[in-house]
């Protein structure tokens, strides 16, 4: 078996587009976890590249909530003694500082959706998929955090039940650069998601 050895991987080409127009009754923004723990540096499991996000999702739910698009947020749920503290170390759990979803991106009370998650992909154990078909939604545009984690595998479930992904590049972020294109690169490639290159270029009409 041959070894593995360190040094640069190349990035296999990802195709980006520039600018996507989509139907904002059949469109979903879904928020991955932009909790405390992840995105604030004295969070237990600090994602160093989250805090950079925080700006284009607003944007972009500026946007979103303007055009009448159905807003959900992931919250990733913890109680005592998950199994996953054991992978990961205590994080997200229910009731702490570190499990709130960040004040700079807070639900709008009564209008946005927030779904308590407790593994990485959003669809498990939740009614995900139930509300976005009760919503009539066929396009979902992710953001969030950690890109290869639970950004890629919520993603990866919205794409097996039908649903069409979109990513905007400058509104995920992950722990290093390999996990930030290997998750584009998976999104893209497997899932037949479109990557954009910023939220900038994402329009409901």
């Amino acid at each position: 078996m041959a070894q593995l050895k360190p040094g640069s991987v190349a990035v296999p080409e990802i195709p980006v587009e520039e600018r996507v127009e989509l139907p904002a009754s059949e469109t979903a923004v879904i928020v991955v976890d932009m909790q405390n723990d992840f995105v604030k540096p004295e969070g237990r499991l600090f994602v160093p590249t989250a805090p950079q996000t925080i700006e284009p999702i607003r944007k972009l739910l500026e946007k979103a909530r303007k055009a009448g698009v159905k807003v959900f947020y992931t919250q990733d749920t913890h109680y005592e003694g998950d199994p996953e503290f054991k992978i990961w170390g205590e994080h997200a759990r229910y009731g702490t500082w570190g499990w709130e979803i960040v004040e700079e991106l807070k639900p709008v009370e009564g209008r946005d959706i927030v779904v308590r998650k407790t593994r990485y992909d959003g669809f498990y154990g939740t009614p995900m998929d139930d509300l976005l078909r009760v919503y009539g939604i066929r396009n979902t545009v992710i953001v969030g955090t950690v890109a290869n984690i639970c950004v890629l595998h919520t993603a990866g479930s919205a794409a097996l039940r039908w649903y069409k992904v979109y990513v905007p590049m400058d509104g995920i972020s992950a722990l290093n650069d390999f996990d930030y294109y290997a998750a584009l690169r998976q999104i893209s490639f497997l899932y037949k998601g479109v990557v954009v290159r910023s939220v900038d270029g994402i329009e409901f009409k």
